[in-house]
């Protein structure tokens, strides 16, 4: 009888063990979700929906876009950062929310660094300026002098207080030496929207979610942010090409997830992503949407995002921009 209970005890050991084994190497085993914290139809939303879309397919498992928006990125991303760490929520890793935020915010409610797990980048993204109805006719040259004419008569929109595209804005006045208002929104696909009502007058968004309304003509790109002009807009100058070579910079947009997911569960799903990246349908995608896929291993996102960090912080300092 104690031969065979020591026995059993010892299946049942095993059996404990296959079990745990059969549960990691079986991940994913149920929905993933992948958190987005700005508003649908923005260029962060855009991004999750194209690789949510492929993980699906490559790890046999729904990936679900969950929307969470407000203060730029710091609710959802906040939120992201507490939730179970078992490869089950997931969050998109971006610079608005993981480098501009931190240096910025007075309490940010997040460590951009110590709370996550960077997964991989996705695509480098340029950035546009765009204008509504009241400058629709006007180059950049001629909104700078718009808006030394008429200070503080014109406002530009946001994703929300902090975030890249409120930033951005706040650097262009700072490098113009010009003066407008600035909306903040939960997202810049409501920002975009009132651009084109003519209820605020410019912003500075990702080419993703601006293209579209560029292409029906309901917004103007007067400047982009990048290193050559893009294919899909070859009239359109850099803000280099305008001299202003300290908005010319791409954005990033990663995924990642809450500290603590064991490692085989991020290996797998940067394999997954590299995957992902990798087909002709996905590049075309993104392509199509004016960005460059940029899948990265997981420890050089790593290391960029602390250096983003950095660099953004720089940025703050030298033009004096105010905290939040």
């Amino acid at each position: 009888m104690k031969f065979n209970r020591r026995m059993a005890l010892v299946a049942a050991a095993a059996l404990t063990v296959a079990s745990t084994a059969w549960s990691q190497g079986a991940y994913p085993n149920k929905p993933v979700k992948i958190i987005v914290p700005y508003a649908p139809a923005g260029t962060t939303d855009i991004f999750a929906r194209v690789i949510a879309s492929r993980l699906s397919v490559i790890l046999g498992q729904p990936f679900i876009v969950e929307n969470r928006p407000g203060s730029g990125g710091s609710i959802g991303t906040a939120y992201a950062a507490k939730v179970a760490p078992d490869g089950y929520n997931l969050v998109m890793l971006v610079e608005s929310s993981h480098a501009v935020n931190p240096s910025v915010s007075i309490k940010l409610p997040y460590d951009p660094i110590a709370d996550f797990e960077p997964i991989s980048n996705i695509a480098d993204v340029p950035n546009v300026f765009v204008v509504g109805q009241k400058f629709k006719s006007l180059d950049l040259a001629g909104v700078v002098a718009r808006l030394k004419a008429e200070p503080g008569k014109s406002a530009f929109g946001s994703s929300g207080p902090g975030g890249l595209s409120n930033i951005n804005g706040e650097l262009f006045k700072f490098v113009t030496q010009t003066d407008a208002l600035h909306v903040p929104y939960k997202g810049m696909g409501p920002a975009l929207s009132d651009i084109v009502a003519g209820q605020i007058d410019f912003g500075i968004d990702n080419i993703p979610s601006s293209m579209g309304l560029i292409e029906g003509g309901q917004l103007k790109p007067l400047a982009v942010a990048s290193k050559t002009r893009l294919k899909k807009l070859p009239n359109v100058p850099t803000f280099a090409e305008l001299g202003m070579p300290a908005l010319n910079h791409p954005s990033w947009f990663g995924i990642g997830a809450p500290a603590g997911v064991p490692a085989p569960i991020l290996d797998t799903l940067n394999k997954a992503v590299v995957q992902a990246l990798a087909e002709k349908d996905v590049i075309a995608q993104i392509e199509q949407l004016g960005a460059v896929p940029a899948p990265t291993t997981r420890q050089a996102f790593s290391e960029f995002v602390k250096a983003e960090n950095v660099r953004w912080k720089k940025i703050i300092v030298e033009t004096k921009i105010e905290k939040q």
